[in-house]
């Protein structure tokens, strides 16, 4: 079984913020442009449902996700 993988797309971003608010252990703003930064490509299992939470919330669909979906067996 793979390991689901984030990837960003920073100039695609409008800083809203949800994802770091959703997730801020694999999210967080960048403090100069209120851009995501993506703290964990690869989050822990613990943190998955929140990542893939957050991919659906980003308003810009600025994250992606890649693999299997957090919680797929």
């Amino acid at each position: 079984m793979s390991t689901p993988r984030l990837s960003v797309d920073r100039e695609r971003c409008i800083g809203a913020g949800m994802c770091a608010m959703t997730a801020p252990s694999v999210f967080d703003q960048d403090p100069d442009d209120g851009l995501v930064i993506l703290l964990r490509p690869e989050p822990a299992a613990a943190h998955g449902a929140a990542a893939q939470m957050a991919v659906g919330l980003c308003p810009a669909g600025a994250i992606t996700l890649h693999g299997p979906k957090a919680g797929s067996s």
